[in-house]
């Protein structure tokens, strides 16, 4: 059994509290240390099966609730929001945040970062920003828009924004954003069928109170924004060319485009120059692959990759 402990920090932006959770082996012996950066609409705890599981192979494994996340959010918001500026910087800001306060507590053992969703775009962020601050870095669950696509998007969020409030909910942009990725799966069960091929998943994500909220206007004009400062060839050129990548998905997982989109990032990361970069697509999976019924395999294929890179 894993042990976890739940602590707050302060955030980057000056103001909120972000809620983050470490689990650690019973044994106390860490050969190795992985941070998580989750995804839209669910939060860092969602990730204990796998924090367990990494656990038992010596890991302590540390996860936040992005700002407006999980219990980092305010209490009765209904909406996701970053916050009125800067809001994209400030979560990456937290995550090194996190990182500097683990690996003070490890400071001798390897570090290994991994996002999934928009923890992805988040940590592709990261790998720019703050390069050469961690030992590896697995991109789960990515995409890689074209820039023209991805203007557009902002262009039409900022014009909601400005009309109802970044802090409001659009539900035109959330269809520009989202309103595609049921239709591969049509008919659908759900309207997040998207997400896993496993009812049982599904369902969980629906009844689960933290997660499924309604993004903000400013959530997504934030992410565009991310996403187009992570397309950019120069920025991609600028992370550690020396630290190692995996790139892992889903093959029917429309956020990369059907596996698309993860072989154009995964293109991009080669093209710049990246000496260690892999991509693995999981045939028949959809978007959370931790979170499939084959996640065993998902599990122990990701520890192997990580084993070869401590």
């Amino acid at each position: 059994m894993a042990i976890c402990r739940e602590f707050y920090f302060p955030s980057s932006d000056g103001s909120s509290r972000i809620h983050a959770a470490e689990w650690t082996p019973e044994s106390g012996e860490i050969i190795g240390v992985l941070q998580i950066a989750h995804g839209v609409a669910e939060y860092g705890m969602r990730y204990a099966p796998f924090a367990e599981f990494m656990t038992e192979h010596g890991f302590a494994v540390v996860a936040n609730d992005h700002l407006g996340h999980g219990l980092s959010a305010e209490k009765d918001t209904d909406t996701l929001y970053f916050g009125p500026r800067d809001g994209w910087k400030h979560v990456v800001d937290d995550m090194y945040a996190l990182r500097c306060r683990t690996k003070e507590k490890y400071p001798n053992v390897p570090y290994f970062l991994m996002g999934h969703s928009m923890g992805s775009f988040l940590t592709r962020t990261y790998l720019i920003c703050y390069p050469g601050t961690v030992d590896a870095a697995i991109i789960m669950g990515t995409g890689h828009q074209s820039p023209a696509i991805v203007a557009g998007g902002r262009a039409i969020a900022k014009a909601a924004g400005k009309r109802h409030g970044f802090q409001a909910h659009s539900p035109r942009v959330e269809v520009l954003a989202f309103g595609a990725y049921n239709k591969a799966f049509a008919p659908n069960r759900t309207e997040v069928d998207w997400l896993s091929a496993s009812d049982n998943n599904v369902d969980a994500y629906i009844a689960d109170p933290l997660c499924g909220q309604k993004a903000s206007i400013g959530l997504f004009y934030e992410m565009l924004g991310g996403i187009r400062f992570i397309s950019t060839p120069k920025n991609i050129a600028s992370m550690n060319l020396n630290t190692p990548i995996l790139f892992i998905s889903g093959d029917k997982d429309p956020v990369g485009e059907m596996g698309k989109g993860v072989k154009r990032a995964y293109e991009a990361f080669r093209r710049a120059g990246v000496r260690d970069v892999e991509l693995k697509l999981y045939k028949g999976l959809r978007h959370e692959i931790l979170n499939e019924d084959c996640r065993a395999v998902v599990y122990n294929d990701l520890w192997s990759w990580i084993e070869k890179h401590l």
